[in-house]
């Protein structure tokens, strides 16, 4: 059935900005009518920050340069330093990785695969010893396994598209499944820092894994309700395993946020007629089938279980300082292909927690707690997140954006129009959305609140199903391959307000290609612009760190990575490469310690991909990958790792 579709003709992101441009001097430039937007009204920061774009950068370093090739590069002056691989120890006694011999058993010990968001939880308040805490997204099959990929024999290897028709994989056997629900999930492990370097603590009493198998409890209001009920689980409060764990946040009171995602990857077969699940599993996607996993275990399909799609898609809250507690998935934050769970603590005590839909023309949507944060008592918080209110984002056309209770009884969400409960909502969300009118925006992924100003960093990844009549000068353009960034600023800095105002800060792609649309500062050299936005930052200093997921050869010529962009300052709108990938990785964390000084980076699935790198030509697989990074070990495929980014001598990254 493949990605689910927004089926609302809610207006775009694109439609809602043309009719607010229309009344505007579109001549005036697209930073300045960015700027202008969002700042003060009467206020000549934005004139003034627009004539000096070409003024210095609030990031000294000097960039990388923009490329493809086998290896990770990094700023000059700073190490990337693999900390942990795929495979490598999470426990004492786990067996040492061994990629052709690979059991459950042995992975349930090891680092898990694709390694996505990145955490870090200082222990006892020292800066040199914390906890680790990481994703793993998803796995990749014909790279992590050898003997899977075969090349059908007598034909022409000379074309590699020829060649990619001729490679067949392998059926999935039960072992191999097995392997990969273990390297699903997330990783805890202890770190401490020796002369400026970082290395993992194996025997440390902290470390855990989290499979796609791990008991997880259901907590908040979809917790008990029918729709949650399996056979498996006739309570609808206990579910197994965490799926497609992409980012995630920290929260103030020191426990992890793991956001499920393409949930909808994992299920398989065909929903009984009639069944009243059948709307709601084709706004999810629901099912794809892109994994064997139903072949093995009935829960994943969707004939035999068809409740337990609408068990995943949550966030996940994990105490990573109780390693025998249970991850518990979070209902009242709502059900969606979550891309994070960015967090910031209010003015007034209560958690704000911003959530992108990543899927193309999803929503946005924010979560604000009933109750307030307790810093004096870590128990006071436990249950924080299982009572509050989920907005939907509506963007208007004078600049505005509306934040829309998502809540049972109000509007047109009543039992009157079919929905039963708040429950019912939440397990729904995307179809409550449609309802209210949400604007649906161009695959919404990394959001980042800044608590000192009130302003929040909305990453869109792409749309290439953009149509030509959704084209405007200011905003995303037909098959926007490249994506933008949209800055909000919370009514009066207070992120529980129900309205804010917005602007689009910067449209992504190769700015020397006049039909790309791109609106890069001018300082922004050839190695500074990026396309796909996915994650984001704020460092110490106020400063945002971008990472991205989706360039490569055949869209934008250059390997995904981390850039510095300046947000705010004369040097508003310009772009530095501080971080490249390997050919085939995506980028992926990123997540900063509290002095500053180590970045730690995420490399997701290297050698994914090459057949249109001219350094290599052809389909990458376990046998023949693209690049073997990080060990560049011809016995060894090709390993997702994180990376631990210090400054030579010392310092906070990026100068």
């Amino acid at each position: 059935m493949g990605e689910g579709r927004s089926p609302s003709r809610n207006p775009t992101m694109g439609e809602v900005a043309a009719a607010r441009l229309a009344r505007r001097d579109v001549l005036m430039g697209s930073l300045a009518a960015a700027v202008a937007a969002i700042a003060p009204r009467g206020s000549a920061a934005a004139a003034t920050e627009v004539r000096a774009q070409g003024a210095a950068s609030a990031f000294p370093f000097k960039e990388a340069k923009a490329g493809v090739d086998e290896r990770h590069h990094v700023a000059q002056g700073h190490d990337a330093d693999v900390l942990i691989r795929w495979g490598d120890p999470v426990f004492s006694d786990a067996p040492a990785f061994d990629p052709t011999r690979q059991t459950r058993e042995a992975q349930e010990k090891q680092f898990g695969y694709d390694n996505d968001f990145v955490g870090f939880i200082p222990l006892e308040g020292s800066p040199d010893r914390g906890l680790l805490v990481v994703n793993h997204r998803d796995t990749r099959e014909h790279l992590m396994f050898p003997g899977i990929v075969q090349v059908v024999e007598g034909r022409s290897r000379k074309d590699p598209e020829e060649l990619a028709a001729e490679l067949e994989v392998v059926a999935a056997d039960k072992t191999r499944v097995g392997v990969e629900m273990a390297a699903h999930g997330g990783t805890v492990i202890e770190i401490i820092r020796e002369n400026g370097k970082w290395r993992a603590v194996p025997d440390s009493r902290y470390n855990r894994r989290i499979t796609a198998t791990t008991p997880v409890r259901i907590a908040g209001p979809a917790a008990g309700r029918k729709r949650m009920r399996t056979s498996a689980n006739r309570t609808g409060r206990r579910v197994r395993g965490v799926l497609n764990a992409a980012g995630g946040g920290i929260t103030p009171w020191h426990t992890w946020l793991i956001a499920e995602g393409r949930f909808s990857l994992y299920f398989d077969g065909v929903l009984a007629e009639g069944y009243l699940e059948g709307m709601s599993h084709d706004r999810y996607g629901v099912p794809e089938g892109a994994y064997a996993w139903s072949r093995f275990d009935r829960r994943f399909d969707v004939r035999e279980e068809p409740n337990e799609p609408n068990r995943f898609g949550w966030v996940v809250e994990v105490d990573p300082l109780d390693p025998g507690s249970y991850p518990k998935k979070r209902t009242a934050l709502g059900r969606m292909r979550h891309a994070g769970a960015a967090m910031v603590v209010n003015r007034d005590g209560r958690v704000v927690v911003y959530m992108g839909d990543a899927e193309r023309y999803d929503y946005a949507y924010k979560f604000v707690t009933r109750g307030r944060f307790n810093p004096k008592s870590r128990a006071a918080n436990r249950n924080l997140l299982d009572k509050g209110t989920l907005y939907v984002a509506r963007f208007e056309e004078d600049g505005t954006l509306r934040w829309l209770p998502l809540v049972h009884g109000r509007g047109p969400l009543t039992k009157a129009n079919g929905w039963d409960s708040q429950a019912d909502i939440l397990i729904s969300a995307r179809i409550a959305g449609d309802v209210l009118g949400a604007t649906r925006m161009d695959r919404p992924c990394g959001f980042q609140p800044d608590a000192r100003g009130g302003r929040v960093h909305l990453m869109l990844n792409n749309n290439v199903q953009r149509k030509e009549e959704e084209v405007d000068p200011a905003n995303p353009r037909a098959e926007n391959a490249f994506g933008h960034i949209i800055e909000i600023r919370e009514d009066d800095g207070d992120f529980a307000s129900r309205t804010a105002r917005w602007a689009v800060m910067v449209r992504c792609g190769d700015p020397s290609d006049a039909e790309v649309g791109a609106s890069f500062a001018p300082a922004t050299t050839e190695n500074g612009w990026f396309g796909m936005p996915d994650a984001c930052a704020v460092d110490a200093d106020g400063r945002l760190w971008v990472a991205t997921a989706g360039q490569g050869p055949e869209t934008t010529g250059r390997a995904d990575g981390f850039y510095a962009f300046d947000r705010q300052g004369a040097a508003r709108g310009v772009s530095k490469l501080f971080f490249r990938a390997p050919v085939g990785a995506a980028a992926a964390g990123p997540f900063f310690t509290p002095d500053g000084e180590t970045l730690f980076l995420a490399v997701r699935h290297p050698a994914d991909g090459g057949e249109d790198w001219p350094g290599f030509g052809r389909p990458s697989y376990y046998e023949d990958p693209s690049t073997r990074w990080p060990d560049f070990d011809a016995r060894l495929p090709p390993r997702p790792a994180v990376l631990a980014v210090t400054r030579r001598g010392g310092g906070k990254i990026g100068g």
